[in-house]
Order: C-alpha cells, then sequence, then structure tokens
C-alpha cells in the first residue's frame, strides 16, 4: 500500500464475515467471495480521494479486472462499511508461492491470529 497509495494510513484492522479468501483468473490473483460460515481478515486503510484513483489504477479497476463493492467490516471498536476489490474472473487456480508468502507476512505483520497466518502458508500454491 506504502507504493500504491502512500497517502493513505492504516486505519485499523477487522473481520469480514460471510466472505472468503480465494484465488483467480490466469494469474491466480487473490480475491474474496461470499462464503456464509467464513471470514477474512483485513487490515482497513484511510484512502483519500487523490489517492483513490491511483489505488484504482493499481489494482486494475480502470481496466475491469478488479470492481469495488462495499461490504461491513467487524472492528473491536465496532462496525464500519469498507470498499474491497473483487476479481472480475473465474474463481480457481494456485497462488504463486511468493505472493501467497507477501499476503501471509502482511496478515502477520497486520496482527491477524496465528492460526489465521499459519493457514494461510499452508495454504496450496505452486513454486515460484
Amino acid at each position: 500500500m506504502a507504493l500504491r497509495a502512500p497517502h493513505s494510513p492504516v486505519r485499523g484492522a477487522g473481520w469480514l464475515q460471510g466472505w472468503r479468501l480465494t484465488f483467480g483468473g490466469e494469474d491466480a490473483l487473490a480475491t474474496i467471495v461470499e462464503a456464509p460460515d467464513e471470514h477474512v481478515f483485513v487490515v482497513l486503510y484511510d484512502v483519500p480521494e487523490f489517492d483513490e484513483s491511483s489505488l484504482d489504477q493499481w489494482e486494475g479497476a480502470a481496466r475491469g479486472v478488479y470492481h469495488k463493492v462495499r461490504l461491513r467490516v467487524q472492528t473491536l471498536e465496532g462496525e464500519v462499511v469498507a470498499w474491497f476489490y473483487v476479481l472480475d474472473a473465474y474463481e480457481g487456480g494456485l497462488p504463486a508461492a511468493r505472493y501467497l508468502g507477501s499476503l501471509a507476512d502482511a496478515a502477520e505483520k497486520a496482527g491477524a491470529p496465528d492460526d489465521y497466518v499459519k493457514e494461510l502458508r499452508g495454504r496450496p500454491c505452486k513454486a515460484d
């Protein structure tokens, strides 16, 4: 995020209930899909408008790779509504080991529970 939206500080972290992390498209990019009994650990950022367009470009929203949806996140301070990028491609494919490792590292750095990070690191992936 420091490169993608440099003026967007971390606002907090929480859980996106009723969704799960998965991968999709030819490159097995990270995305979320609805799953009633699951949850995803998320980090929330305060993104000003001038960083939003840069982030949209970086994430491919302008090219139709991802689209944005507003979802409710459970935090320690209560419920907040946040924007998420959801992949506009089929679900499936294995992420690259380095890509999956970077997601797990980011979750760990953000304070995700150890069992959540362990599950991320143990997911199937393909060698880089």
